[in-house]
Parts: C-alpha cells; sequence; structure tokens
C-alpha cells in the first residue's frame, strides 16, 4: 500500500537571544537620544549667542539705557582727560553712546535692497524656469549660484571703486532731478552713500533668492501645470493659480534670507556707506550701519581705557541680532499663514 507524499517538515528557526533583542533597544535609545541632542543644538548655539552679547553689552546698557536707541550722537568721550562713574559704570569724560543712526542706517539699506532686488531675484527665478532654453538656463543657473559666493569684499570694492562713481556720473543726476524731498535736497556726491550701498546689497541678494526659487519653481509637479493648462487657463493665468501658490512659503523663506544677508552684511556695506556715524540727509548721503560701525570702530574703541566703547558695540551688536531674530519671528509668522490651504493650490484657484 502507497503512503501518500509528505512534505519534509521546516526547519524551526533559532530563537531570538535576549542579548541580541537588548543590543538593538539599546541602539535604538542612544539613536534617539543623539537626534535629539543634534536638534537641540541650533537653539543651544542660539542661546549662547544671546547671553555673551548680553553679557557683554550689559554695563553699556546700564550706562546708556534706553537713549541708546533714540539718541544721535556716538562719541567715546575724552580719553585723556580723566575717568568718570555713572550707574555704578566708568566712563571717559563726554562719553555718549546713541545708535539711531546706525539703526536707521540698516533698516534703510536693507529696504532699498529688499525693494529694489527681490523683484529681480523672483523675475529672474520665472524666466530661468518658463523662457529660457534648458541649455541656456543651466549656464545662467551656473552663474547665479558663482555669483552668490562670492565674498562680499570684493562685491563691496566693485561698488566703491567702480558701481557707485559710474551710478554718480550717469544715472543718479537723473534721479535727483525727481522732485521728492529726499531725492533733492542734497548732491549725488561721488557714489558714496546710502543707494549704492543699497543697491550693492540687492545685487548680493538676487544670486541668493534667484537661486532658491529657480529650484522650488522645479519642484512644483508637472501634471499640476498642465492640469490647469488642460482645464483651459493661460501660461500667466495656471502660474499665478499653480505654481506661485505651490511655492509661496518657500519664497518667503528665501526673501528673508535675503533679507537677512541685508541686515548683517558688513564688508560691503562697510566700504559703500562712508561708514558715517549719522543719518543720511538724502539717499545720496552717506551714513553707517549696525555691522560696519561695529567693523569700523572695533579698533579706535580699543583705546577707551574703561573698555566701554567695546561695551557699546557689543550693546550694537545686540541691537542688530534681536531685530534679525524679529524679523525671522515674523517671517516665520507670514509663511504659517501662507502655508493654510497650500496643499492643494489648483482647488484654490477655481
Amino acid at each position: 500500500m502507497s503512503t501518500p507524499d509528505t512534505a519534509p517538515p521546516r526547519p524551526t528557526p533559532a530563537p531570538a537571544t535576549s542579548d541580541g533583542s537588548v543590543y538593538l533597544r539599546g541602539n535604538g535609545r542612544a539613536l534617539d537620544w543623539a537626534t535629539r541632542l543634534l536638534a537641540l543644538l541650533p537653539f543651544a548655539a542660539l542661546a549662547a549667542i544671546l547671553v555673551v552679547l548680553f553679557y557683554e553689552a550689559l554695563p553699556a546698557i546700564r550706562f546708556n539705557g534706553f537713549g541708546f536707541l533714540v539718541n544721535r550722537v556716538w562719541s567715546v568721550g575724552s580719553t585723556y582727560g580723566g575717568v568718570s562713574k555713572a550707574g555704578g559704570v566708568l566712563h571717559p569724560f563726554g562719553a555718549k553712546y546713541g545708535a539711531w543712526p546706525i539703526i536707521a542706517g540698516t533698516l534703510e539699506t536693507a529696504l532699498i535692497a529688499m525693494v529694489v532686488g527681490l523683484p529681480l531675484a523672483l523675475g529672474a527665478a520665472v524666466i530661468l524656469v518658463e523662457k529660457m532654453p534648458p541649455q541656456l538656463a543651466s549656464v545662467a543657473g551656473l552663474v547665479l549660484e558663482v555669483l552668490a559666493g562670492v565674498p562680499s569684499v570684493v562685491i563691496g570694492l566693485w561698488g566703491l571703486l567702480t558701481f557707485g562713481p559710474w551710478m554718480a556720473r550717469n544715472i543718479y543726476p537723473a534721479v535727483h532731478a525727481i522732485p521728492i524731498p529726499f531725492l533733492h535736497n542734497q548732491p549725488v556726491g561721488t557714489g558714496e552713500g546710502l543707494l549704492t550701498a543699497g543697491l550693492v546689497l540687492a545685487a548680493m541678494i538676487v544670486p541668493i533668492v534667484a537661486a532658491t526659487t529657480r529650484d522650488l519653481l522645479r519642484s512644483v509637479p508637472v501634471a499640476t501645470k498642465e492640469g490647469a493648462l488642460a482645464l483651459g487657463m493661460t501660461d500667466s493665468e495656471a502660474f499665478w493659480s499653480v505654481q506661485a501658490r505651490w511655492v509661496r512659503t518657500g519664497v518667503v523663506g528665501a526673501a528673508v534670507l535675503g533679507l537677512g544677508r541685508a541686515l548683517g552684511e558688513t564688508i560691503a556695506v562697510a566700504l559703500c556707506t562712508g561708514s558715517v556715524l549719522q543719518i543720511a540727509q538724502s539717499i545720496f548721503s552717506t551714513t553707517g550701519t549696525i555691522a560696519s560701525t561695529v567693523v569700523s570702530q572695533l579698533d579706535s574703541s580699543q583705546s577707551d581705557p574703561t573698555g566701554l566703547a567695546v561695551k557699546s558695540l557689543a550693546e550694537a551688536a545686540l541691537v542688530l541680532f534681536l531685530i534679525t531674530l524679529l524679523v525671522n519671528v515674523v517671517a516665520r509668522m507670514i509663511v504659517r499663514r501662507s502655508a493654510r490651504g497650500a496643499a492643494l493650490p489648483v482647488g484654490a484657484g477655481f
């Protein structure tokens, strides 16, 4: 009598050892804690910078008070006429620090840079993605990336020696003829001043914002745009209803990146503004910013035997840090607001 064929028994897998499972769980916990610590590093660095700046600027804060933000006179006083004490802080006779001119200069140059540079950067990104042939767009994109990496001192020297004088000879006289007080009440000068610094900053932020926006536009799914065109939209309608809404949060982030560069730029602005501690009387006048003042005044501030001049520069740097932090917080709020309903940009356009 034949017996039915039976399948051979499957080998029983060896049970996992407790040592192996404990090893895996231990590695998982270590990786979890390592990633948490790495995520906290940027916050820790930010907090450390803020604490160190505040500690270094504390004597100047006690001496200058709130007037530091609104006063217009920046003077280290007489370093040979003796030392006095006020608010528990030693200082030379006649020392007085007011940062309003350099705060205003920082905001004015950044505003000019954003007003001029942001539209140029966005327009360049759209042309690169939508209008240029692929080969030419790749070459232009490479040029943008190279320009974004040019050292600021090189751009500053170009603005001081070439761009500023050329603008003063050929462009600024026509601008000066416009009957607007801030444009008309001062001579154009030799090209060193507020407008030149703002335009140089615009040239510095255009490659950054344009390259970032270009990459964002390339990330928009082709099928989404083609669907909008298939429904009867023109190219411009499809761009504003689909692509612009798809990348708007990223564009805000790119604009904030450019604004941060404009607020904190040092060498280029120091070369192009004139680095004087005064409020610009016109758009052509020389002025200064917080960053340029720190770099231009640091050496001479070492002559203050009380150290208050250096502490006041630290206070100015703290103000710049807080301005930049406030700008980023506001931008974050704008990004969150603009991101609402952005998951389906086509539906919102219909």
